[in-house]
C-alpha cells in the first residue's frame, strides 16, 4: 500500500494493560487485552464499548498517561517503526482544566508558547488566529474562561477550547492529523462521519476496521441489526453486560407480555454469550490479519529518524518566564487567590492592634507582648491555607502540562513562588506595619522593617508546607485538613503555648521545634522587640526589668545567637518546603495514590 513520506499513522501492537492488584486480590486486573491496530492521517477513528470496558485506559496507553499503578506490555509506534516523540501526541482529556482567570485566547498564547517554542511571534498568532476560526472560537476570544466569581464561557465552548489547545500544533506545522477519539452512543448521522471503528468490551477487541463494515460483521456473525435500529445502539445492546439485567426486570414486573422483537436475533443469548462469540468471530476473521499486514508494510516502508522531529526543546528560561506571566495573570485576576488575603490580614492586624493598643512598658505588658505575637501565629499565619483551592486549581493545570511534557517541576514551583512575591511583600507590609503601629512594639524603624522581614518569611514558609500538603492531597477537602493539621504542628513546638526548654526532649524538642517556623518566628520577634527596652517591676519602686532577663527568664530564649539568624532559618526552611514542593510534585502519582484511594477525586 503506497503512502507518500509526509503519511502519518499510529500503530499499536498486542496492548496489554494491567492494573497492580490490591491487599484482597491475588491477580492483576487486566484492563486491556492484546489490541493492535492502527490510526491513519485524515482518517478519524472512534473507539466504543460499554462503560468500563477499556476505552478510557486504551487512550491513556496511546498518549503515555497511565497511572502508576498499571502497567502496559506491547508497543505504541509512529507511522510504523518508530516511538512517537516527546510531546508529539495531542490527548484531550474527560475533563476540562483551565485557569478560569485567563481569556479563550490568552490560554491559546500560553498554550502555544509551552508546546510550541520554535515558532515566532508573527508564526504563534497566525495559528492561533487560524485555531480560533477552526473551532468557531473567534466570538469568545476575549472572554474570560471563569471560576468561582467570574462569569465564563459555556460548556461547549470549554470542550472546543479543550481541543483548540492540543490542535495548536497541528494547526501550525500544518501536519497530517491522526484523530482517535472515545464515543459511547452516538446518533447514526455522528457514526457516518467517522472513517474506522474500534469496538471493545470487558478490554479486548470485538471489531476493528472500517466503521461500515461492522454492520456487515455483525450481521455475518449472526447478529444483524434491526432494520430501523442505529448501528451504534445495536453493537452496543450486544456486548452490554447491564441489558441482562435490564430485561430480566422487565420479565418480573407487571409488563409480563413484554418479548422483543423476533428480527432482533438475541432473545435466547446473554450479552456474555454473544460477546463472546463476536470476540471469538473478529479473531478468527480477515481483520486483524488486515491490521498487522498494514502494519507490517509500514515497518518496511518507513525507515526515518525520529531523533530529527522531536519536538525542539525549550530553554529553561523560557519556560519559566511564560509559567510567570501567566501565574502573575492568574493571581492577580483571582479576588481569592490573594486581594480577599489582604483584607482578611488587614482585618486580623487591625483587630490585634485596637486589642492592645499603646502596650506601654509596664509590668503587664511583658506577657501581653507575648500574647501578640501568639496571636500573630496562632491566626494571621492560618490564614495562608485559605489559598489552598486556588493551588489545587493550577495543580490540576499543571499535572496535565507536565504529563506531556512542556515544563517541569522546577519551572513551575520558582514561576509560582516569584509571582506570589509581590502580593506577599504587601501582606507582610500592610499588616505588618498596622500592627507595630497600632500596638507600638519597640520604637524604631529598623525594629519595624526586622518584624515585616520575619513576618513576611512566616507567610511564606507557612504557605509553601501549605502547597506541600496540598500536592500530596488533592481532594480540597482532606487537603484543607491535613494543611491545618500541619500549621498546628507547626504551631505547638513554640513560644505561642510554651517556653523551649520546657518542652518534652523527644520529638517536641528535638527535631520538631528545629524545623518549626513558629519557633523561629516567634524568637525573632520577641529579641527583636524586648532587647534594648526596660520594664516596670512587679512591685512599685523596684528597678526595673530589662529585656534580654525577660527573654532568658519568662521565655526561656537563648542570646547568644543574633535575631537575624532567626530569619536565615527561616530563609533555610524556604529554600526546604520549596525543595519539597519539587519531590512532591514530581512523585505525586505514586506518593499520593494511598490518598486516592481513601479520597477518589473522579471516576471513568
Amino acid at each position: 500500500m503506497a503512502r507518500s513520506c509526509r503519511s502519518r499513522c499510529l500503530v499499536w501492537e498486542d496492548v496489554t494493560v494491567t492494573l497492580a492488584n490490591g491487599k484482597k486480590e491475588k491477580k492483576n486486573k487486566c484492563l486491556v487485552s492484546g489490541l493492535t491496530g492502527l490510526a491513519e492521517s485524515h482518517r478519524i477513528m472512534a473507539v466504543m464499548g460499554p462503560s468500563g470496558s477499556g476505552k478510557s485506559t486504551f487512550l491513556d496507553a496511546l498518549a503515555g498517561r497511565l497511572s502508576p499503578q498499571a502497567s502496559m506490555a506491547g508497543k505504541v509506534l509512529l507511522r510504523g517503526g518508530s516511538p512517537p516523540p516527546a510531546g508529539e501526541k495531542s490527548y484531550v482529556t474527560q475533563e476540562d482544566v483551565f485557569l478560569g482567570t485567563l481569556t479563550v485566547k490568552e490560554t491559546l498564547y500560553f498554550g502555544a508558547r509551552l508546546r510550541l517554542p520554535e515558532l515566532t511571534t508573527a508564526e504563534l498568532d497566525e495559528a492561533i488566529d487560524e485555531t480560533l476560526t477552526k473551532m468557531g472560537l473567534e466570538e469568545c476570544a476575549d472572554n474570560t474562561i471563569g471560576n468561582w466569581h467570574l462569569r465564563g464561557i459555556s460548556g461547549g465552548e470549554r470542550r472546543r477550547l479543550s481541543i483548540a489547545v492540543e490542535a495548536l500544533r497541528n494547526v501550525a506545522r500544518r501536519d497530517g492529523k491522526i484523530v482517535v477519539c472515545s464515543i459511547h452512543q452516538p446518533t447514526d448521522d455522528v457514526f457516518r462521519l467517522f472513517d474506522d471503528l474500534l469496538l471493545i468490551s470487558a478490554g479486548e477487541a470485538v471489531y476493528f476496521g472500517d466503521s461500515q463494515g461492522a454492520v456487515k460483521f455483525f450481521a455475518d456473525s449472526g447478529f444483524p441489526c434491526p432494520t430501523r435500529r442505529n448501528p451504534p445502539d445495536h453493537f452496543l445492546r450486544c456486548i452490554t453486560p447491564e441489558f441482562d439485567q435490564v430485561f430480566a426486570a422487565l420479565k418480573q414486573t407487571q409488563r409480563r407480555n413484554y418479548e422483543l422483537s423476533a428480527t432482533d436475533g438475541l432473545v435466547n443469548l446473554t450479552t456474555a454469550e454473544i460477546r463472546a462469540t463476536l470476540v471469538a468471530k473478529y479473531k478468527a476473521s480477515i481483520f486483524p490479519e488486515i491490521a498487522r499486514k498494514k502494519i507490517q508494510e509500514l515497518a518496511r516502508q518507513e525507515k526515518h529518524d525520529y531523533q530529527q522531529q522531536q519536538r525542539p526543546k525549550q530553554c529553561w528560561w523560557k519556560q519559566f518566564c511564560t509559567l510567570t506571566h501567566r501565574s502573575i495573570l492568574n493571581m492577580s485576576r483571582d479576588l481569592g487567590y490573594y486581594w480577599l488575603r489582604i483584607v482578611f490580614y488587614s482585618l486580623v492586624a487591625l483587630s490585634t492592634g485596637s486589642l492592645e493598643f499603646d502596650i506601654g512598658t509596664s509590668s503587664d505588658s511583658v506577657i501581653a507582648r507575648g500574647k501578640v505575637v501568639a496571636f500573630i501565629y496562632g491566626i494571621m499565619i492560618f490564614l495562608s491555607v485559605s489559598g489552598l483551592p486556588f493551588f489545587l486549581d493550577e495543580i490540576k493545570v499543571f499535572k496535565g502540562e507536565t504529563l506531556a511534557g512542556y515544563y517541569g517541576e522546577p519551572a513551575y514551583v520558582l514561576s509560582n513562588f516569584l509571582s506570589s512575591l509581590p502580593f506577599t511583600i504587601v501582606i507582610s507590609l500592610s499588616s505588618g506595619s498596622i500592627i507595630y503601629s497600632l500596638v507600638k512594639f519597640h520604637p524604631g524603624f529598623s525594629h519595624l522593617l526586622y518584624f515585616c522581614i520575619n513576618l513576611f518569611f512566616c507567610i511564606s514558609v507557612s504557605e509553601a508546607s501549605v502547597f506541600v500538603t496540598a500536592s500530596l492531597v488533592s481532594n480540597p477537602l482532606p487537603s484543607m485538613g491535613a494543611a491545618i493539621g500541619v500549621t498546628m504542628l507547626n504551631l505547638m513546638p513554640s513560644n505561642v503555648f510554651r517556653p523551649l526548654p520546657e518542652l518534652p526532649k523527644i520529638f517536641w524538642r528535638y527535631p520538631l521545634s528545629y524545623i518549626s517556623f513558629a519557633a523561629w518566628g516567634t524568637q525573632g520577634n520577641l529579641k527583636n522587640d524586648m532587647i534594648g527596652l526596660e520594664f516596670d517591676a512587679v512591685v512599685p519602686g523596684e528597678a526595673k526589668i530589662k529585656g534580654e532577663a525577660i527573654l532568658q527568664d519568662t521565655y526561656g530564649i537563648d542570646l547568644q545567637y543574633s535575631k537575624w539568624w532567626d530569619v536565615v532559618a527561616l530563609f533555610c526552611l524556604l529554600l526546604c518546603y520549596r525543595l519539597l514542593l519539587v519531590i512532591a510534585l514530581r512523585c505525586k502519582q505514586r506518593i499520593s495514590s494511598p490518598f486516592r484511594r481513601i479520597y477518589p477525586t473522579s471516576g471513568r
